[in-house]
Protein backbone atom coordinates (compact mmCIF):
# COMPACT_ATOMS: atom_id res chain seq x y z
CA UNK A 1 0.00 0.00 0.00
CA UNK A 2 1.58 3.35 -1.21
CA UNK A 3 1.60 6.32 1.61
CA UNK A 4 -1.33 7.87 -0.42
CA UNK A 5 -3.52 4.98 0.59
CA UNK A 6 -2.22 4.71 4.15
CA UNK A 7 -3.33 8.34 4.67
CA UNK A 8 -6.73 7.90 2.76
CA UNK A 9 -7.23 5.10 5.37
CA UNK A 10 -6.48 6.95 8.39
CA UNK A 11 -8.28 9.81 7.15
CA UNK A 12 -11.76 7.57 7.04
CA UNK A 13 -10.66 5.47 10.13
CA UNK A 14 -10.44 9.25 11.94
CA UNK A 15 -13.83 10.67 10.21
CA UNK A 16 -15.46 7.44 11.10
CA UNK A 17 -14.41 8.01 14.95
CA UNK A 18 -15.15 11.21 15.14
CA UNK A 19 -19.22 10.48 13.68
CA UNK A 20 -19.09 7.52 16.73
CA UNK A 21 -18.15 10.50 19.11
CA UNK A 22 -20.65 13.08 17.55
CA UNK A 23 -23.62 10.24 17.89
CA UNK A 24 -22.57 9.34 21.60
CA UNK A 25 -22.52 13.06 22.34
CA UNK A 26 -25.87 13.14 21.45
CA UNK A 27 -27.25 10.88 22.67
CA UNK A 28 -26.37 11.38 26.37
CA UNK A 29 -27.80 14.64 25.94
CA UNK A 30 -31.41 13.73 26.60
CA UNK A 31 -33.77 10.99 27.85
CA UNK A 32 -36.20 11.93 25.15
CA UNK A 33 -35.97 8.86 22.62
CA UNK A 34 -37.77 11.18 20.07
CA UNK A 35 -35.12 13.95 20.36
CA UNK A 36 -32.20 11.58 20.76
CA UNK A 37 -32.75 9.83 17.33
CA UNK A 38 -33.38 13.35 15.59
CA UNK A 39 -30.27 14.52 16.71
CA UNK A 40 -28.39 11.33 15.63
CA UNK A 41 -30.48 11.81 12.01
CA UNK A 42 -29.38 15.13 11.68
CA UNK A 43 -25.64 14.07 12.59
CA UNK A 44 -25.85 11.02 10.23
CA UNK A 45 -26.60 12.89 6.81
CA UNK A 46 -24.84 13.96 5.31
CA UNK A 47 -22.00 12.61 6.95
CA UNK A 48 -23.18 9.20 6.28
CA UNK A 49 -26.55 9.35 4.19
CA UNK A 50 -28.54 11.42 1.52
CA UNK A 51 -31.56 10.22 4.14
CA UNK A 52 -32.11 8.78 7.21
CA UNK A 53 -35.30 7.83 9.12
CA UNK A 54 -35.64 5.76 12.57
CA UNK A 55 -38.62 3.68 12.62
CA UNK A 56 -39.71 2.87 16.70
CA UNK A 57 -41.75 0.36 17.82
CA UNK A 58 -44.36 0.94 20.51
CA UNK A 59 -45.75 -0.50 23.13
CA UNK A 60 -48.91 -1.49 21.36
CA UNK A 61 -46.19 -3.56 19.23
CA UNK A 62 -47.17 -0.94 16.42
CA UNK A 63 -44.33 0.87 14.37
CA UNK A 64 -43.84 4.67 14.38
CA UNK A 65 -41.69 6.55 11.92
CA UNK A 66 -39.97 8.62 14.55
CA UNK A 67 -37.85 11.24 12.44
CA UNK A 68 -36.73 11.44 8.56
CA UNK A 69 -33.88 13.86 7.85
CA UNK A 70 -33.07 14.39 3.85
CA UNK A 71 -30.14 16.11 2.97
CA UNK A 72 -32.19 18.67 0.63
CA UNK A 73 -35.73 19.06 3.44
CA UNK A 74 -37.63 19.98 0.73
CA UNK A 75 -36.90 16.63 -1.13
CA UNK A 76 -39.36 15.16 1.50
CA UNK A 77 -43.10 14.60 0.53
CA UNK A 78 -45.04 17.32 1.26
CA UNK A 79 -47.92 15.21 2.83
CA UNK A 80 -44.87 13.83 5.89
CA UNK A 81 -43.51 10.70 6.23
CA UNK A 82 -43.62 11.32 10.33
CA UNK A 83 -46.38 9.01 12.15
CA UNK A 84 -47.86 5.47 12.13
CA UNK A 85 -46.39 3.08 9.53
CA UNK A 86 -49.53 0.87 7.89
CA UNK A 87 -49.59 -3.02 8.86
CA UNK A 88 -47.56 -4.95 6.42
CA UNK A 89 -48.18 -8.67 6.06
CA UNK A 90 -45.30 -10.64 7.85
CA UNK A 91 -44.04 -12.36 5.25
CA UNK A 92 -43.24 -9.64 2.90
CA UNK A 93 -40.19 -8.61 1.72
CA UNK A 94 -40.34 -5.49 3.80
CA UNK A 95 -36.80 -4.68 4.38
CA UNK A 96 -38.31 -2.73 7.96
CA UNK A 97 -40.46 -5.79 8.40
CA UNK A 98 -37.35 -8.61 8.29
CA UNK A 99 -35.45 -6.69 10.11
CA UNK A 100 -37.83 -6.14 12.85
CA UNK A 101 -38.40 -10.13 12.66
CA UNK A 102 -34.56 -10.25 13.34
CA UNK A 103 -32.61 -10.03 10.59
CA UNK A 104 -30.03 -7.38 9.57
CA UNK A 105 -28.41 -4.98 9.63
CA UNK A 106 -29.03 -5.54 5.68
CA UNK A 107 -27.03 -4.03 3.05
CA UNK A 108 -29.08 -3.44 0.03
CA UNK A 109 -27.98 -2.54 -3.31
CA UNK A 110 -29.81 -1.07 -6.51
CA UNK A 111 -30.64 -4.64 -7.72
CA UNK A 112 -32.58 -5.75 -4.22
CA UNK A 113 -34.31 -2.64 -4.04
CA UNK A 114 -35.52 -3.00 -7.48
CA UNK A 115 -36.71 -6.31 -6.49
CA UNK A 116 -37.94 -5.34 -3.42
CA UNK A 117 -40.10 -2.67 -5.03
CA UNK A 118 -41.99 -5.24 -6.98
CA UNK A 119 -43.52 -6.84 -3.68
CA UNK A 120 -46.29 -5.09 -3.49
CA UNK A 121 -47.90 -6.37 0.00
CA UNK A 122 -44.50 -4.13 0.97
CA UNK A 123 -45.06 -1.12 -1.22
CA UNK A 124 -46.39 1.33 1.16
CA UNK A 125 -43.15 1.13 3.27
CA UNK A 126 -41.01 0.97 0.07
CA UNK A 127 -42.45 3.87 -1.29
CA UNK A 128 -39.54 6.55 0.15
CA UNK A 129 -37.07 4.49 -1.44
CA UNK A 130 -38.52 4.60 -4.82
CA UNK A 131 -39.73 8.77 -4.34
CA UNK A 132 -36.38 9.69 -2.90
CA UNK A 133 -34.39 7.61 -5.53
CA UNK A 134 -32.25 5.67 -3.74
CA UNK A 135 -29.83 4.07 -5.07
CA UNK A 136 -27.84 1.85 -2.19
CA UNK A 137 -29.31 1.35 1.52
CA UNK A 138 -28.73 0.05 5.29
CA UNK A 139 -31.41 -1.07 7.45
CA UNK A 140 -30.44 -2.09 10.64
CA UNK A 141 -32.31 -2.89 13.75
CA UNK A 142 -31.85 -1.07 17.10
CA UNK A 143 -31.73 -4.41 19.67
CA UNK A 144 -31.10 -3.60 23.37
CA UNK A 145 -31.75 -6.42 25.44
CA UNK A 146 -33.14 -9.11 23.18
CA UNK A 147 -35.24 -6.59 22.13
CA UNK A 148 -35.95 -5.29 19.00
CA UNK A 149 -36.91 -1.57 19.74
CA UNK A 150 -36.56 0.07 16.22
CA UNK A 151 -34.95 -0.13 12.75
CA UNK A 152 -32.61 2.71 11.30
CA UNK A 153 -32.61 3.18 7.82
CA UNK A 154 -29.56 4.74 5.82
CA UNK A 155 -29.83 5.90 2.55
CA UNK A 156 -27.38 6.53 -0.61
CA UNK A 157 -29.12 8.53 -3.62
CA UNK A 158 -26.72 8.44 -6.68
CA UNK A 159 -24.25 11.44 -5.96
CA UNK A 160 -22.40 9.06 -3.65
CA UNK A 161 -20.98 5.84 -3.83
CA UNK A 162 -22.97 2.73 -2.55
CA UNK A 163 -22.74 1.50 1.29
CA UNK A 164 -19.72 -1.19 1.61
CA UNK A 165 -19.53 -3.86 4.41
CA UNK A 166 -17.48 -1.55 6.12
CA UNK A 167 -20.15 0.85 5.91
CA UNK A 168 -22.41 -1.89 7.52
CA UNK A 169 -20.21 -2.32 10.10
CA UNK A 170 -20.32 1.63 11.18
CA UNK A 171 -23.87 1.77 11.01
CA UNK A 172 -24.48 -1.48 13.14
CA UNK A 173 -22.25 -0.03 15.65
CA UNK A 174 -23.95 3.02 15.17
CA UNK A 175 -27.50 1.38 16.06
CA UNK A 176 -26.04 -0.49 18.91
CA UNK A 177 -25.42 3.01 20.25
CA UNK A 178 -28.31 3.82 19.35
CA UNK A 179 -30.84 1.60 20.99
CA UNK A 180 -29.00 1.26 24.14
CA UNK A 181 -29.90 5.09 24.57
CA UNK A 182 -33.72 4.34 23.47
CA UNK A 183 -33.55 1.71 26.16
CA UNK A 184 -32.37 4.05 28.78
CA UNK A 185 -34.89 6.37 28.21
CA UNK A 186 -37.53 3.96 28.22
CA UNK A 187 -36.33 2.36 31.75
CA UNK A 188 -36.21 5.90 32.90
CA UNK A 189 -39.78 6.69 31.74
CA UNK A 190 -40.85 3.90 33.26
CA UNK A 191 -39.28 4.10 36.97
CA UNK A 192 -40.24 8.07 36.88
CA UNK A 193 -43.42 6.58 36.37
CA UNK A 194 -43.44 4.01 39.34
CA UNK A 195 -41.97 6.89 41.35
CA UNK A 196 -44.46 9.12 41.16
CA UNK A 197 -47.11 6.83 41.54
CA UNK A 198 -45.12 5.60 45.08
CA UNK A 199 -44.92 9.11 45.53
CA UNK A 200 -49.13 9.72 45.17
CA UNK A 201 -49.49 7.06 47.07
CA UNK A 202 -47.93 8.52 49.82
CA UNK A 203 -50.27 11.87 50.03
CA UNK A 204 -53.34 12.51 51.83
CA UNK A 205 -56.93 12.69 50.42
CA UNK A 206 -58.06 16.39 51.31
CA UNK A 207 -60.78 16.84 53.54
CA UNK A 208 -64.35 18.25 53.03
CA UNK A 209 -64.23 21.77 54.56
CA UNK A 210 -67.60 22.89 53.15
CA UNK A 211 -67.46 26.88 52.11
CA UNK A 212 -64.08 26.81 52.75
CA UNK A 213 -62.55 25.78 49.45
CA UNK A 214 -58.99 23.51 49.20
CA UNK A 215 -56.84 22.34 46.54
CA UNK A 216 -53.73 20.56 46.15
CA UNK A 217 -50.90 19.60 43.61
CA UNK A 218 -48.02 17.66 43.63
CA UNK A 219 -45.82 17.74 40.48
CA UNK A 220 -42.74 15.33 40.25
CA UNK A 221 -39.47 16.58 39.05
CA UNK A 222 -38.67 16.37 34.82
CA UNK A 223 -35.52 15.61 35.45
CA UNK A 224 -34.92 12.60 37.78
CA UNK A 225 -37.14 9.55 37.70
CA UNK A 226 -36.35 9.15 41.68
CA UNK A 227 -39.18 9.70 44.45
CA UNK A 228 -38.38 12.94 46.94
CA UNK A 229 -39.62 14.08 50.05
CA UNK A 230 -42.22 17.02 49.34
CA UNK A 231 -45.85 16.53 50.97
CA UNK A 232 -48.51 18.20 52.07
CA UNK A 233 -51.26 17.31 54.28
CA UNK A 234 -54.80 19.13 56.00
CA UNK A 235 -57.35 17.39 58.16
CA UNK A 236 -59.68 18.57 60.75
CA UNK A 237 -58.88 18.67 64.53
CA UNK A 238 -60.83 17.71 67.31
CA UNK A 239 -61.20 21.03 68.24
CA UNK A 240 -63.15 21.66 64.82
CA UNK A 241 -60.08 23.72 63.59
CA UNK A 242 -58.68 23.09 59.96
CA UNK A 243 -54.81 22.09 59.90
CA UNK A 244 -52.87 22.75 56.85
CA UNK A 245 -49.29 21.55 56.56
CA UNK A 246 -46.53 21.68 53.72
CA UNK A 247 -43.27 20.27 53.86
CA UNK A 248 -40.24 18.66 52.45
CA UNK A 249 -37.90 16.05 53.10
CA UNK A 250 -34.28 16.53 52.59
CA UNK A 251 -33.43 13.84 49.57
CA UNK A 252 -34.55 12.29 46.46
CA UNK A 253 -34.45 8.94 47.12
CA UNK A 254 -36.62 6.15 48.85
CA UNK A 255 -35.60 6.96 52.23
CA UNK A 256 -36.48 10.54 51.56
CA UNK A 257 -40.08 9.31 50.40
CA UNK A 258 -40.24 7.06 53.62
CA UNK A 259 -38.90 9.65 55.74
CA UNK A 260 -41.73 11.67 54.59
CA UNK A 261 -44.64 9.76 55.61
CA UNK A 262 -43.14 9.12 58.79
CA UNK A 263 -42.96 12.94 59.68
CA UNK A 264 -46.10 13.37 58.38
CA UNK A 265 -47.74 10.59 60.78
CA UNK A 266 -46.14 11.99 63.83
CA UNK A 267 -47.15 15.31 63.20
CA UNK A 268 -50.86 14.02 62.82
CA UNK A 269 -50.30 12.09 65.88
CA UNK A 270 -48.73 14.98 67.99
CA UNK A 271 -51.18 17.81 66.59
CA UNK A 272 -54.69 15.72 67.22
CA UNK A 273 -53.21 14.75 70.98
CA UNK A 274 -51.66 18.49 72.04
CA UNK A 275 -53.81 20.97 70.17
CA UNK A 276 -51.01 23.44 70.65
CA UNK A 277 -49.61 26.65 69.29
CA UNK A 278 -48.32 25.86 65.76
CA UNK A 279 -44.71 26.03 67.55
CA UNK A 280 -45.26 24.13 70.37
CA UNK A 281 -46.62 21.07 67.86
CA UNK A 282 -43.26 22.26 65.57
CA UNK A 283 -40.70 21.39 68.30
CA UNK A 284 -42.46 17.90 69.58
CA UNK A 285 -42.36 17.03 66.09
CA UNK A 286 -38.27 18.08 65.90
CA UNK A 287 -37.78 16.18 68.96
CA UNK A 288 -39.34 13.04 68.40
CA UNK A 289 -37.68 13.09 64.84
CA UNK A 290 -34.39 13.78 66.20
CA UNK A 291 -35.04 11.16 68.76
CA UNK A 292 -36.39 8.49 65.96
CA UNK A 293 -34.69 9.44 62.91
CA UNK A 294 -31.20 10.74 63.60
CA UNK A 295 -29.38 12.56 60.54
CA UNK A 296 -32.80 13.55 59.25
CA UNK A 297 -33.71 17.26 58.52
CA UNK A 298 -36.68 18.85 56.69
CA UNK A 299 -38.21 21.96 56.20
CA UNK A 300 -42.35 22.42 57.22
CA UNK A 301 -45.08 25.07 57.46
CA UNK A 302 -48.17 23.97 60.46
CA UNK A 303 -50.84 26.26 60.13
CA UNK A 304 -54.44 26.12 61.88
CA UNK A 305 -57.04 28.46 60.60
CA UNK A 306 -59.37 28.95 63.70
CA UNK A 307 -63.24 30.46 62.95
CA UNK A 308 -64.43 32.32 66.18
CA UNK A 309 -68.20 32.71 66.84
CA UNK A 310 -68.12 36.16 64.84
CA UNK A 311 -67.21 34.64 61.72
CA UNK A 312 -63.58 36.10 61.94
CA UNK A 313 -61.06 33.59 60.39
CA UNK A 314 -57.50 33.05 62.27
CA UNK A 315 -54.47 31.83 61.05
CA UNK A 316 -52.26 30.19 63.62
CA UNK A 317 -49.09 29.02 61.57
CA UNK A 318 -44.86 28.33 62.39
CA UNK A 319 -42.17 27.76 60.30
CA UNK A 320 -39.20 25.45 59.85
CA UNK A 321 -36.87 26.76 57.80
CA UNK A 322 -39.71 26.48 54.92
CA UNK A 323 -40.97 29.30 52.61
CA UNK A 324 -43.24 31.65 53.70
CA UNK A 325 -46.52 31.05 52.83
CA UNK A 326 -48.61 33.49 50.29
CA UNK A 327 -51.96 35.69 50.95
CA UNK A 328 -53.92 37.17 47.87
CA UNK A 329 -56.94 39.21 48.50
CA UNK A 330 -59.46 39.17 45.77
CA UNK A 331 -58.32 42.13 44.36
CA UNK A 332 -54.99 40.66 43.63
CA UNK A 333 -52.98 42.28 46.42
CA UNK A 334 -50.34 39.43 48.49
CA UNK A 335 -48.38 39.38 51.16
CA UNK A 336 -45.98 36.81 52.51
CA UNK A 337 -46.41 35.53 56.07
CA UNK A 338 -42.85 36.27 57.39
CA UNK A 339 -43.51 35.60 61.25
CA UNK A 340 -43.09 32.56 63.04
CA UNK A 341 -39.77 31.43 61.49
CA UNK A 342 -37.34 28.81 63.41
CA UNK A 343 -34.43 26.75 61.55
CA UNK A 344 -35.32 23.49 59.96
CA UNK A 345 -36.39 20.28 61.23
CA UNK A 346 -33.06 18.18 62.35
CA UNK A 347 -30.67 20.43 62.80
CA UNK A 348 -30.39 21.72 66.43
CA UNK A 349 -32.58 21.10 69.54
CA UNK A 350 -34.50 24.33 70.37
CA UNK A 351 -35.83 24.71 73.83
CA UNK A 352 -38.99 26.69 72.05
CA UNK A 353 -40.25 27.87 68.57
CA UNK A 354 -42.44 30.58 67.52
CA UNK A 355 -45.80 30.98 66.51
CA UNK A 356 -47.39 33.80 64.71
CA UNK A 357 -51.23 34.77 64.19
CA UNK A 358 -53.05 36.18 60.84
CA UNK A 359 -56.53 37.46 60.47
CA UNK A 360 -57.70 36.18 56.59
CA UNK A 361 -60.65 38.40 55.37
CA UNK A 362 -63.08 36.69 52.89
CA UNK A 363 -62.43 36.05 49.59
CA UNK A 364 -58.66 35.37 50.80
CA UNK A 365 -56.28 32.65 48.96
CA UNK A 366 -53.39 31.34 50.89
CA UNK A 367 -51.36 29.62 49.15
CA UNK A 368 -48.41 27.15 50.56
CA UNK A 369 -46.01 25.19 48.80
CA UNK A 370 -42.34 23.87 48.66
CA UNK A 371 -39.26 25.46 46.92
CA UNK A 372 -39.37 23.85 43.98
CA UNK A 373 -42.10 26.05 42.79
CA UNK A 374 -40.02 28.98 43.06
CA UNK A 375 -36.07 28.64 43.07
CA UNK A 376 -33.93 28.16 39.81
CA UNK A 377 -30.56 27.42 39.05
CA UNK A 378 -28.90 30.90 38.39
CA UNK A 379 -31.31 33.23 39.76
CA UNK A 380 -31.98 34.46 43.50
CA UNK A 381 -34.86 32.98 45.28
CA UNK A 382 -36.22 36.88 45.50
CA UNK A 383 -36.58 36.32 41.72
CA UNK A 384 -38.38 33.44 42.32
CA UNK A 385 -40.81 34.54 44.73
CA UNK A 386 -41.52 37.93 42.67
CA UNK A 387 -42.78 35.77 39.72
CA UNK A 388 -44.72 33.61 42.10
CA UNK A 389 -46.49 37.15 43.51
CA UNK A 390 -47.05 37.99 40.01
CA UNK A 391 -48.33 34.78 38.67
CA UNK A 392 -51.06 33.95 41.76
CA UNK A 393 -52.32 37.76 41.82
CA UNK A 394 -53.27 37.48 37.84
CA UNK A 395 -55.24 34.22 39.26
CA UNK A 396 -56.75 35.87 41.86
CA UNK A 397 -60.45 35.46 40.82
CA UNK A 398 -60.02 32.54 39.31
CA UNK A 399 -61.14 29.35 40.36
CA UNK A 400 -59.01 27.64 43.36
CA UNK A 401 -58.37 24.54 40.87
CA UNK A 402 -57.72 26.52 37.82
CA UNK A 403 -55.54 28.94 39.56
CA UNK A 404 -53.34 25.88 40.96
CA UNK A 405 -53.06 24.47 37.45
CA UNK A 406 -52.16 27.66 36.10
CA UNK A 407 -49.28 28.44 38.58
CA UNK A 408 -47.32 24.85 38.25
CA UNK A 409 -47.87 25.64 33.81
CA UNK A 410 -46.55 29.08 34.82
CA UNK A 411 -43.81 28.43 37.49
CA UNK A 412 -42.86 24.82 36.81
CA UNK A 413 -42.11 24.27 33.40
CA UNK A 414 -38.98 22.47 33.18
CA UNK A 415 -38.45 22.27 36.99
CA UNK A 416 -35.85 20.13 38.57
CA UNK A 417 -37.14 19.66 42.15
CA UNK A 418 -40.39 18.02 43.23
CA UNK A 419 -43.35 20.62 44.08
CA UNK A 420 -46.00 20.10 46.59
CA UNK A 421 -48.63 23.21 46.62
CA UNK A 422 -51.55 22.85 48.96
CA UNK A 423 -54.00 26.15 48.69
CA UNK A 424 -56.98 27.27 50.45
CA UNK A 425 -59.65 30.09 49.45
CA UNK A 426 -62.39 31.61 52.00
CA UNK A 427 -65.82 32.25 50.40
CA UNK A 428 -65.92 35.78 49.69
CA UNK A 429 -68.23 38.53 52.18
CA UNK A 430 -71.59 38.29 52.12
CA UNK A 431 -73.02 41.67 51.43
CA UNK A 432 -77.25 42.08 52.37
CA UNK A 433 -79.37 42.81 49.59
CA UNK A 434 -79.75 45.88 47.67
CA UNK A 435 -76.09 47.00 48.81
Amino acid sequence: MDEFDVDEVLRQGLDRLTLLAEVSTALSSTLDADKATARVCRILVPALADWCVVDLVEPSRKVRRACATHREPEALPAGGVLGMLPAVPSDAGDPVVRVLRGAGPLLLSPVELRAMSEDRGAARHLELFDQLGTTSAIVAPLRARRQVLGVLTLACTGGRDPYSPEDLALVEDLAHRVALSLDNARLHAETQHIAERLQRSLLPTLPDTGEVRIAARYAPSSTTAEVGGDWYDSFTLPNEHLALIIGDVTGHDLRAAVRMSQLRNMLRGIACDRQEPPGHILRRLDLAQQTLYTNATATCTYAVLETTDDGTRHLHYAQAGHPSPLVISPEGDTRFLEEGRSMMLGVTNLPSRPSATTVLEPGDTLLLYTDGLVERRGETLDHGLTRLRQHAAALARQPLEETCDELLTGLATDHTDDIALLALRLPPAVHPAGT
